[in-house]
């Protein structure tokens, strides 16, 4: 789900093999001492300080950046979206917003943030990012669906949304692996980086999830 249509986040191009092979669930299976949720191949865990290098060098690219609301980061920058990361630490917090390293084995491949809305605290939006190196093995399905799992079955969330910029076939492919339907495809209505931009919009609601 890249490119999100909204300053509360932002979503990058994130697994863009659409290939059906069998993959994880991506359903929680514990919580550690240093992880907030694991996954059968993932931990996702708050971000820390020492993530910079590591963010900069998946932000900077300019194939992740392409659909992002923000240019590619700088070390300069990538340290004031960090600090922004660093607030967010909870559904139920007052930011209302959650944002999650993804890692594989100890590294950091990507990011995973959840939020509530403005318009009604029990619809969230999601987004992932991740790095295109390791794009192709389904850890961005893996990843949002552990944090849709979280906010439905821990935080009594109704609705999750995902925005996106139509050309960004990856992000929609990513949507429709975790359970979302489009409702939505508005023409020139979001004005990114030079351009007017379509945007198209992803839902999916709990009593959905519970049904499947």
């Amino acid at each position: 789900m890249p490119a999100v249509r909204s300053t509360s986040g932002t979503v990058a191009p994130a697994d863009v093999d659409g290939r059906d092979r069998a993959r994880p669930c991506g359903r929680i299976i514990g919580v550690t001492p240093d992880a907030l949720v694991t996954t059968a191949r993932l931990s996702l865990r708050l971000h820390r300080e020492s993530d910079l290098e590591r963010l900069v060098a998946i932000y900077s690219r300019p194939d992740v950046a392409c659909f992002l609301l923000e240019e590619p980061w700088t070390l300069e920058s990538g340290a004031a979206h960090l600090e922004r990361r660093l607030t967010r630490t909870g559904l139920d917090e007052p930011s209302g917003s959650l944002a999650l390293a993804v890692e594989r084995e100890g590294l950091l491949i990507g990011a995973v943030s959840i939020w509530r809305t403005e318009q009604e605290r029990r619809t969230v939006e999601a987004g992932c990012t991740l790095d295109p190196v390791h794009r192709g093995n389904g850890y961005a399905t893996e990843a949002v669906t552990a944090v849709l799992q979280l906010a439905f079955e821990r935080h009594d969330a109704h609705r999750a949304v995902a925005q996106m910029d139509a050309r960004n076939d990856a992000s929609a492919r990513l949507a429709k692996r975790v359970g979302m339907r489009q409702e939505a495809h508005f023409r020139s209505d979001f004005w990114s980086k030079g351009e007017w931009t379509d945007t198209v919009v992803f839902a999916v609601l709990a009593s959905e999830r519970t049904a499947s």
